[in-house]
């Protein structure tokens, strides 16, 4: 076993590689906390779950709106010189909502300050970026990295909500967003003080004309793909609540996390290899164990069908950022992985929509077919548009612009 992760150990061998993806990972770990965090510290305050998930939702569009931006700005000057400020108008952000809450200001306020979090660069897009400039002519290298990277998002998912859970808990309502706050600014300084690792901007992108048209049928397969992961949360909250456990509603769901996240590893020590279509159809299969597992039994049953059901998460994410990788134009990095998370977000927001309606209208587990659905089409979209990717010719994963 410990031959086997010999791949992994091998990736962090450059200077610089083992420290900018600490500062990454404590970066990102916010990702999963932040929501969580919102939501209690709002709904405390204000007795209003409604008012918290609106809030939380504007603090989404929000983002899918700006993040595109942000990651072009990056791409053209330089990860230390836009995501450090940028990271710092995020933590004020949420540490402005932190103060209107504790002053019980005005609902409007709480919209307004939780909107400038929209700044947040996208972290996970920045450290991927990273790999492909280190790896730029190591493909198995580069493969090896994704799936790394994969994994660590899985299981900052895990671990955000547990954290923000415990601290606004046991400390205070606020503790998890001030907490959170802290650890994105922090990690994102120690991340982009590892100047050796950075890619270098690229201020004029190339037309990369043939690289743009090559890119949409992805983002609409993360944009299905999303509506999966938006309406199994919902839908399995639901589920355990109506079951008496709604405490185990984040254990279970951690579950598939960890499906995703053991999938991620193992699937980077195969051989590199284009499997976007087929991982996707995998992920429309495995889809099916959780609603048939919601006809059939309880909690004990869905449990495991989540958690071999995420195993297909994973080897989807990344073979759709690799794809991401190959086509868009030089210089467009950072943007075409911002695609990707906003495609994913806008999918999230739909998918917890309808899972929400169908719970209320026919049950929760009904429900669980919105997922299935979901994941249906991201196949049924990924099989009509997209062709086997073309065979490599030495060109670097980054475009070729370094």
């Amino acid at each position: 076993m410990i031959d086997s992760l010999a791949p992994y150990r091998r990736i962090f061998a450059p200077p610089g590689a083992l420290a900018f993806t600490a500062g990454n990972l404590m970066a990102r770990l916010p990702a999963g906390m932040f929501g969580v965090s919102a939501v209690v510290m709002i709904s405390a305050a204000y007795g209003s779950y409604a008012l918290a998930g609106a809030v939380t939702a504007t603090g989404l569009a929000a983002t899918a709106l700006v993040g595109p931006w942000t990651a072009r700005m990056i791409d053209r000057h330089g990860q230390a010189r836009v995501a450090v400020p940028a990271a710092a108008l995020a933590a004020l952000g949420s540490l402005a909502l932190v103060l209107c809450v504790r002053l019980h200001a005005a609902p409007w306020t709480l919209f307004a300050a939780y909107a400038a979090t929209a700044t947040t660069p996208n972290t996970g897009g920045m450290s991927r970026a990273r790999w492909a400039h280190l790896y730029r002519h190591d493909e198995r290298a580069r493969h090896v990295a994704q799936s790394f990277e994969q994994a660590a998002d899985e299981v900052c998912f895990m671990l955000g909500p547990v954290l923000a859970a415990f601290l606004c808990t046991a400390l205070f309502p606020e503790a998890g967003t001030v907490t959170g706050a802290v650890l994105l600014f922090c990690g994102i300084v120690l991340f982009a003080a590892q100047r050796g690792t950075e890619p270098p901007p690229v201020p004029r992108p190339g037309a990369g004309a043939k690289g743009r048209a090559a890119v949409p049928p992805v983002l609409f397969t993360f944009l299905a793909t999303g509506a999966v992961f938006g309406a199994m949360e919902v839908t399995t909250v639901a589920f355990a609540d109506a079951q008496g456990h709604r405490g185990a509603a984040g254990a279970v769901l951690a579950l598939q996390a960890a499906g995703s996240c053991a999938a991620g590893l193992l699937y980077g020590l195969r051989p590199p290899r284009d499997r976007f279509v087929s991982s996707v159809a995998s992920m429309a299969c495995l889809m099916l164990l959780p609603l048939l597992a919601a006809r059939l039994g309880g909690l004990w049953l869905l449990a495991p069908a989540l958690l071999v059901a995420g195993m297909a998460t994973a080897p989807t994410m990344i073979n759709g950022m690799a794809r991401i990788q190959r086509t868009v134009p030089p210089g467009r990095l950072n943007e075409g992985m911002a695609l990707a998370v906003t495609a994913l977000l806008g999918g999230i927001a739909a998918g917890s929509f309808a899972a929400g309606a169908v719970t209320d209208s026919r049950g929760p587990a009904a429900a669980y077919a919105v997922p299935a659905v979901a994941a249906a089409a991201a196949a049924l979209i990924a099989a009509v548009t997209l062709r086997p990717a073309p065979a490599r010719t030495g060109v670097p994963a980054d475009g070729g612009a370094r």
